[in-house]
């Protein structure tokens, strides 16, 4: 038998995995036991036990890449056991695959899930999860910050199935009560928001959702379970852009979604037809980028703690947006369901569009892109990148100011970060006409 073969039986679909090291035991599948703290499940869960044979032919500490598209079967009757359930395997790879099926199992640790979907990215997990779990002629609810191609595939594709999405602020709790009662299917929130960094309050919205029998999924992607555990606090379903901080190389493209089992099937019985599955040498990557999980988000908070205090008291910046600072409106409940708030700094400065072109373009550390959560800092100025063609009122409606800059930290010394955002800010001159050109969408009136 191959090393591929062998492996691939200890992972079957969902299937029992065998024993664990004496620390990993868990009460139950997908619950992490008292004892585990989140780096050891970082490293240890969802991987078999390495003890002697139970490998077989592997004794490989990394698991193993298994980059194939189908599997085979000894003869016909190994095949019709398969079908009858008496055999674990896999068949083909739009249904599974072993090293694919072991982020699944490291992910339903590290959230406290009974079962765990990884797939092709984070937009096509949300877009999965909704079209599974969301009748015909049902309602949504979402939030106002809600992350723009969300909203796009809300009001423009699934409500061709009579889904109505019904938008409320993310922190009011009478509005999300009032919609529920009328009849809710879901309410689906990020927390905290992308780029606004609203928090929604967890073990309320759950108690309200869980009085109408409305499902609760969480978009965790901007907390990660290091800082934040949505099932804990109430929620059915949590779902990452797994590009982000999971992964946190800014080399993956990848999404998953863990939560009560029998939600997650419903995801994947359909996942299974729209095929939109995690290439084994993504999940490979993947698996990798979670071992460091803990040390890199512990970094990023520290940094991004600090710049928000900075920025706080910079006399060019106008408003700084992190949930821990004692000014943002969530940030009372914020402090008790969170550990920590990821890399990710909001802030706004003076002089608009320009000056905040010029910010980023003095910036010597971080690169210019529209990501976050990797290991190289990353800035960017939503109005000339992610909302770039949205009209100027509908863009101030959501809280995209022209010299809204969001800056993601990455893992980089935080004294070298800080003193790189000094000069960029030192270096702004107010007034000046920095861009050569003026868009028809940087028309914000201040």
């Amino acid at each position: 038998m191959s090393i591929a073969s062998s492996w691939a039986s200890t992972f079957t679909r969902g299937a029992p995995w065998g024993s664990r090291l004496a620390c990993l035991r868990m009460a139950s599948a997908g619950r992490r036991s008292l004892s585990d703290g989140v780096g050891t499940v970082s490293v240890k869960g969802g991987e078999p036990w390495r003890a002697s044979g139970h490998m077989k032919s592997s004794d490989a500490i990394v698991v193993p890449l298994v980059q194939t598209a189908a599997y085979t079967f000894k003869d016909s009757q190994q095949l019709i056991d398969f079908n009858e359930g008496t055999y674990e395997s896999y068949e083909y790879g739009r249904y599974g695959n072993p090293t694919v099926r072991a982020v699944e199992l490291k992910m339903m640790e590290l959230e406290g899930a009974e079962d765990a979907l990884a797939s092709a990215s984070g937009m096509y997990t949300a877009v999965s999860m909704m079209m599974a779990l969301l009748p015909e002629n049902s309602r949504i609810i979402t939030t106002t910050d809600c992350y723009r191609r969300t909203r796009q595939f809300l009001n423009t594709v699934i409500n061709k199935m009579g889904v109505q999405n019904v938008v409320i602020p993310p922190g009011d709790l009478d509005a999300l009560e009032r919609e529920v009662a009328k009849g809710a299917a879901m309410f689906f929130a990020e927390s905290p928001t992308n780029p606004t960094l609203r928090c929604v309050d967890i073990p309320a919205v759950s108690a309200i959702c869980r009085k109408h029998g409305t499902i609760l999924c969480i978009d965790g992607t901007f907390s990660t379970p290091v800082n934040q555990r949505p099932l804990d606090l109430g929620a059915d379903v949590v779902i990452h852009a797994a590009t982000k901080y999971l992964a946190g190389h800014h080399d993956v493209v990848a999404g998953v979604m863990a939560g009560k089992k029998e939600l997650v099937q419903k995801v994947r019985d359909l996942h299974g037809v729209l095929g939109g599955v995690l290439d084994p040498h993504a999940g490979f990557l993947l698996l990798r980028g979670l071992k460091t999980l803990h040390l890199r988000v512990a970094q990023q908070n520290k940094t991004a703690e600090a710049l928000a205090r900075l920025l706080h008291v910079h006399p060019m910046v106008k408003r700084t947006i992190y949930p821990s600072l004692p000014d943002h409106p969530d940030h009372g409940f914020a402090m008790l369901q969170a550990k920590g708030f990821g890399g990710v700094v909001s802030f706004e400065l003076h002089g608009g569009l320009h000056a905040g072109a010029q910010f980023t373009d003095s910036l010597r550390i971080p690169h210019i892109a529209p990501s976050l959560g990797g290991c190289d800092s990353l800035v960017e100025q939503p109005t000339i990148i992610s909302y770039w063609n949205v009209p100027p009122a509908e863009r101030d409606a959501y809280g995209i100011k022209d010299g809204l800059i969001r800056y993601a930290c990455g893992v980089e010394d935080t004294a070298d970060l800080l003193a790189d955002v000094v000069q960029a800010l030192n270096k702004i001159e107010l007034g000046k006409q920095y861009l050569k050109d003026s868009h028809e969408a940087w028309c914000i009136k201040e």
